[in-house]
């Protein structure tokens, strides 16, 4: 029985943020300060959470020429800066990645 007041508690807890954040949608508006500030958190969680993985693979910095998750990185860089597209990026990102851990390994 203390499995089904867990659950439910926890349904609670989710559907209140849940409606609380879609019934106040079209009534709060942000000052335009705040708007533009917003824009700028999807590339920041997105480069908190790259960085880190690209540049410490292993747990530690590595710079190398054989950390192959910082060479596919800028190659899907240039790859991005180039063609604008994303679904490029991610392709060609993806068979360099692969191409250079069939390689070296």
């Amino acid at each position: 029985m203390n499995e089904f007041y867990l659950i439910f508690g926890m349904f609670v807890v989710t559907f209140a943020i849940r409606f609380v954040m879609f019934a106040f949608a079209g009534k709060l508006s942000f000052p335009n300060w705040m708007e533009k500030a917003l824009k700028f958190v999807p590339p920041a969680v997105l480069t908190a959470i790259i960085v880190p993985s690209v540049t410490m693979p292993q747990g530690s910095l590595d710079f190398s020429l054989t950390n192959v998750y910082l060479i596919a990185a800028l190659f899907s860089l240039a790859v991005a800066l180039v063609s604008k597209s994303l679904l490029k990026t991610i392709g060609l990102g993806m068979l360099f990645f692969l191409f250079l851990k069939w390689m070296l390994m």
